[in-house]
């Protein structure tokens, strides 16, 4: 009978202990430093002595109290390891975020698992509050709740509007079965600005007053086509979700890889003393490498080639024309993933650099930067077609400066035919819409500012006693830019500018009609186009992304005649990205711009056609003989 009451009461004892190993450990402020050696014993060398103890024995060692806690663990339907291995060290510090290179003024505070000061988590309210903030407006139209219940938490997006599509938008935490689920990702992550998600033109289209500026989109062949619920399968990648003690820790690569692309803020980079919202290092270098460089631990650097497998698989636009069915399977092909796993940074970076330079080797895939471990490298490896793209440029540009040396001009008139040239989409970023309808009358044409050398192009085309009958846009030297000019230039030239877009990850479709104020009468009228007159444009092989898309919609019109040879391509818009650890390059996005014929969406990477070959690069600036050709054209 004794030793009965003696088993039973090391048995009470033990599952005491058990529960206490069983337990979420505490959680407690510390700075970011690699944490001490524990000194005090395990749990389950604390049951193993207590049992020699009871009984006068030796024998019972701290590996047979484990076998033991796991068994009971089975026995009651749970498994007592996994259990005590979901209990964490958990420490947190506060870290100032930085804009780029300037500071906020704010601080984030980050949370660290187990000792591991390079591997930073975010608690999930902490991350609803900074990602609310980058959806303020005036009118604070914009807002997140959060509800947790146990394992799951909902964030639902809301609109002060209750008829607009995003309000009520939900996404789904699970903390136990390690996933993210959106019901409408593109609806959740829908920027304050746009009229629909994937919506193209992203500036401000009225003023203070309600008065329509520069575009305005027609109803009238614009819609949008939702896309499906999509959920992150972090458990399919080994990306755990912690709950414990009260919080609800996520990986902070992970949110900046799954929210940040709609957000216009670009990435969050950490480099163990500041945290950075930045598109990438380039403009935050002095300060994103003002740390020590070193290895990374063990735990990031299993967490980071998971955490870049998962982001490429889903964000990626062209994994279909690749052939590439996972990143995963594709590092392994290559021989990149071992390096990736490996424990030379530097050696990882390169094999970022070289995924993007062999095997993608798109053009809107780039590299930016080695990670603050390693330190600045100079490092170049320049893939086949971004090569071709270089060649093609270098060959343009050294014929166009044959012809003029001082540089071309943005408007030109050569007899009948005006010719309006530009090498990127961009405008003034200091002016809002509004402040092209005061602009001084007499500023200088200036290409650098493309709403302004339009309006001013116009206001020369159409002035009394105009002698102009043809128009040329040329694209020959445009490697592409902003969304928002492209779709002004192609509405002025056709009247009206058709741009779709289709998710590759959601499915979502959409397409967007705009209309071009270029007057600056506030009427969207016959009177901002460009009449009866002829319109060709210049296209080349380096003409890329817009300074492709814009051939390709006057193309698929009828009314521009296309002269010089196939644009260059480029489909996707730009997705920039880093790893967990650091580096910083770009991507091919997965929307793809479109145009839409016949009612089906055609991607446009493939280029446009021209209707009349140039035959070298000089022939494109000889534009005395070229008006002359395009006079001859029947």
């Amino acid at each position: 009978m004794k030793k009965i009451l003696s088993i039973l009461l090391a048995l009470s004892m033990l599952l005491s202990l058990s529960a206490a190993a069983f337990a979420e450990g505490e959680t407690t402020e510390a700075p970011a430093a690699e944490a001490p050696a524990a000194e005090a014993q395990t749990t389950e060398a604390q049951t193993a002595a207590m049992l020699n103890e009871l009984f006068g024995t030796d024998s019972v060692k701290e590996e047979d109290v484990a076998e033991f806690l796991n068994s009971l663990g089975n026995l009651f339907g749970a498994d007592a390891a996994e259990k005590t291995a979901k209990a964490h060290e958990i420490t947190s510090a506060s870290y100032p975020l930085y804009l780029e290179s300037d500071p906020t003024g704010t601080e984030l505070t980050l949370y660290f698992l187990d000792g591991v000061t390079d591997l930073p988590y975010i608690e999930i309210n902490d991350w609803m509050a900074l990602f609310g903030s980058f959806y303020e407006t005036a009118d604070a139209s914009i807002s997140f709740d959060l509800k947790a219940e146990g394992p799951i938490v909902t964030c639902t997006r809301h609109n002060t509007n209750p008829e607009a599509d995003d309000n009520l938008s939900p996404v789904t935490f699970d903390f136990d079965e390690n996933y993210i689920e959106f019901m409408d990702y593109n609806l959740f992550t829908l920027r304050a600005t746009s009229a629909t998600p994937l919506d193209t033109v992203t500036m401000s289209t009225f003023n203070e007053a309600g008065e329509p500026t520069l575009l305005q989109k027609v109803d009238t062949g614009s819609f949008y086509r939702y896309g499906d619920a999509l959920r992150f399968d972090l458990a399919a990648y080994d990306i755990d979700l912690i709950q414990q003690d009260g919080l609800y820790l996520i990986p902070m690569a992970t949110l900046s890889d799954i929210f940040m692309p709609n957000t216009m803020f670009g990435n969050l980079y950490f480099n163990g003393k500041y945290v950075f919202l930045s598109g990438n290092t380039e403009g935050c270098a002095d300060v994103y490498y003002d740390v020590p460089t070193g290895e990374r631990s063990e735990a990031l650097t299993e967490y980071g080639y998971n955490e870049l497998c998962l982001m490429l698989d889903y964000f990626y636009g062209l994994k279909d024309v690749h052939g590439i069915e996972s990143f995963g399977q594709l590092f392994h092909n290559v021989g990149f993933d071992q390096i990736l796993k490996g424990p030379e940074v530097k050696q990882a970076d390169a094999a970022i650099y070289r995924m993007i330079s062999d095997f993608l080797d798109d053009g809107h895939s780039a590299w930016h930067a080695f990670s603050y471990l390693t330190g600045p490298v100079d490092y170049k490896a320049v893939g086949l077609s971004r090569g071709r793209l270089g060649d093609h440029m270098d060959r343009q540009m050294e014929a166009r400066a044959k012809f003029y040396p001082d540089g071309v001009p943005g408007y030109e008139e050569i007899g009948n035919t005006a010719y309006i040239t530009f090498d990127q989409f961009i405008s003034d970023l200091s002016l809002q819409p509004e402040d092209y309808y005061h602009l001084d009358e007499h500023k200088d044409i200036d290409k650098n500012d493309v709403f302004a050398l339009l309006i001013k192009a116009h206001e020369q085309i159409t002035r009394e006693g105009s002698p102009i009958e043809n128009v040329v846009l040329d694209l020959s030297c445009n490697g592409g830019g902003a969304d928002n000019v492209a779709a002004y230039v192609t509405a002025w030239f056709l009247g009206e500018c058709c741009i779709s877009n289709v998710d590759q990850m959601t499915g979502a479709m959409s397409t967007g009609v705009y209309k071009a104020d270029v007057n600056l009468d506030r009427v969207f009228d016959e009177k901002d186009n460009l009449g009866g007159r002829r319109l060709f444009c210049l296209e080349s092989p380096f003409s890329f992304s817009n300074g492709n898309y814009v051939p390709c919609a006057f193309k698929e019109s009828g009314k521009v005649t296309l002269l010089g040879r196939t644009s260059g391509g480029g489909s996707c818009n730009v997705l920039v990205a880093n790893s967990p650890w650091g580096t910083s390059f770009q991507i091919s996005a997965n929307t793809r711009v479109s145009f839409l014929k016949n009612g089906s969406f055609y991607d446009v990477d493939r280029g446009a056609e021209p209707d009349a070959v140039i035959s070298t690069p000089e022939k494109y600036y000889d534009r005395a003989a070229l008006t002359d050709f395009i006079n001859s054209i029947y």
